[in-house]
């Protein structure tokens, strides 16, 4: 259900919430409309006016503390939650999803006790002198809409500084992965957070609450992470009101492996970007450029590598790949191996629909799957699969390499694998992108800008840089007596 001004809420609709292991339905979930949504904007707005508003730092702190503690106290509910609505690996979502959820709110939380401002002294004309000094104040009531790939993680990567920042949100999760954000209105009312400080309202874009979110004007700001096409209406529907938006879009993510990498790091980091989440990740890498002279023994390694992963539930421990999200979002993977084959590729492996087994039969399963031999004009080069698939292409030159990485629309992340230090810089320099990994990829520290280039994003969250968006920064002048 819905979580209005700290209740749980019914509607007159219904959808189906079904787990892409199986594609069995497994819940219903209130759709809210245009009344839902107005009810909690409302609750948000009270909520700055009330004792959310009023709320000193400290004792604002301590809450989110405590939030990080019960949603630890209760790890396996969130555990259970997660897995049931994506399908992925207990194994992977209680190492990332659920641990980096809880400590957003941490870090955040650590964050605005110890972010300095400006302040200035300034001589008068009249000889005397005057202070200004820096000051943040909430933005106001924050519409976070959250993708389905991470939907607790990436949830509380932008609940987790709203909050620290003073602000209220209205969250719109994925209409495909609902439960984790219902279950945090229960730890929220727990631990004491007041009501209307967080609100969730279920659905979906058009003529649902997406639409009537992004499109309120009683909401402030406007934080989305998913496709570009969808962050681009969300961006139009900012503009009325001139209303500040953090967008965090598509990508099409190179790796650059050179020859004189560590070659089993790169296999093994290339595996794990390629198809981590089965490959339902933004950071995600789509295009592989091999310098030549490992090109052939490179994929060779990747080949073994793909066809060692093991498709299957999350409970069961040797599963590390789960299905994708939706038969919708499997058909539209399937497009893209039946077009890579049309458009000339050579499949090394995968391209298929597994062979399941028992209830797992009618889940939304596609092979890990690795293509060369396309030219770099092909859409399966161009365009997001946003699945377990791979190009990889070799190249000669640094410069040939560099031209082709970034001769996309995209600009969100690189992995970069080389022992040249003085490589390393040039090339993560050059790259058109928010963030480049050098021998590593997925490595993330929360105090550091995150975000992309070109349709990949607009803005920077991440440390300070998510006050510059959570927060009003004005200037207090003081003009000082003799």
């Amino acid at each position: 259900m819905n979580f209005i001004n700290g209740d749980f809420v019914a509607t007159g609709n219904w959808f189906e919430n079904r787990t892409p292991t199986s594609n069995m339905v497994i819940g219903q979930v209130a759709e809210a409309g245009k009344a839902e949504v107005d009810a909690a904007v409302a609750a948000a707005r009270a909520a700055l006016k009330g004792p959310w508003g009023s709320m000193p730092l400290a004792r604002r702190i301590e809450l989110l503390e405590a939030l990080v503690a019960e949603i630890n106290n209760r790890f396996d509910e969130f555990l259970e939650a997660e897995c049931a609505d994506t399908g992925k690996p207990k194994s992977l979502a209680s190492h990332i999803d659920i641990p980096r959820g809880a400590v957003n709110f941490k870090v955040f939380a650590d964050i605005v006790k110890n972010v300095p401002t400006e302040f200035f002294e300034m001589a008068t004309p009249d000889g005397m002198f005057c202070i200004n000094y820096g000051y943040r104040t909430p933005v106001g009531v924050v519409g976070v809409i959250c993708p389905w790939n991470l939907p607790f993680l990436l949830m509380t990567w932008k609940v987790g500084p709203a909050l620290a920042c003073g602000n209220a949100v209205v969250v719109k999760p994925s209409e495909e992965t609902p439960r984790t954000a219902t279950l945090l209105g229960e730890v929220m009312n727990k631990v004491g957070i007041p009501k209307g400080v967080y609100n969730v309202v279920h659905g979906f874009g058009p003529n649902s609450a997406g639409e009537f979110l992004t499109s309120h004007p009683g909401v402030d700001a406007l934080t989305f992470t998913g496709e570009t096409r969808t962050g681009e209406i969300i961006m139009k529907a900012a503009a009325n009101g001139s209303r500040p938006v953090s967008l965090e879009m598509g990508g099409k993510n190179a790796a650059i492996v050179f020859a004189d990498c560590d070659f089993d790091a790169a296999i093994e980091g290339t595996l794990r970007s390629a198809f981590a989440n089965c490959g339902q990740v933004c950071l995600g890498t789509e295009r592989v450029y091999v310098e030549r002279q490992i090109f052939d023994k490179f994929v060779a390694a990747m080949k073994v590598g793909a066809e060692n992963l093991k498709l299957g539930a999350p409970d069961d421990p040797a599963t590390n790949m789960g299905p994708l999200i939706s038969k919708e979002h499997q058909n539209k993977v399937l497009s893209y191996c039946k077009l890579a084959i049309e458009e000339g590729a050579t499949v090394v492996t995968g391209g298929c629909v597994p062979d399941m087994p028992g209830e797992l039969k009618d889940g939304c399963w596609v092979q890990p799957t690795i293509w060369t031999g396309l030219p770099e004009t092909a859409r399966v080069i161009k365009e997001e699969i946003f699945g377990p698939c791979c190009h990889i292409a070799p190249f000669d030159t640094e410069e040939e390499v560099l031209e082709k990485a970034n001769d996309n629309k995209y600009g969100l992340a690189t992995a970069i694998w080389t022992n040249n230090v003085s490589r390393a810089h040039r090339v993560a320099q050059k790259m058109e992108v928010g963030i480049a990994w050098v021998n590593s990829w997925f490595l993330r520290d929360l105090r550091t800008p995150f975000g992309g280039a070109k349709q990949s994003g607009i803005g920077r969250e991440g440390g300070v840089h998510s006050l510059e968006f959570y927060t009003e920064l004005k200037n207090v002048c003081i003009k000082l007596q003799a």
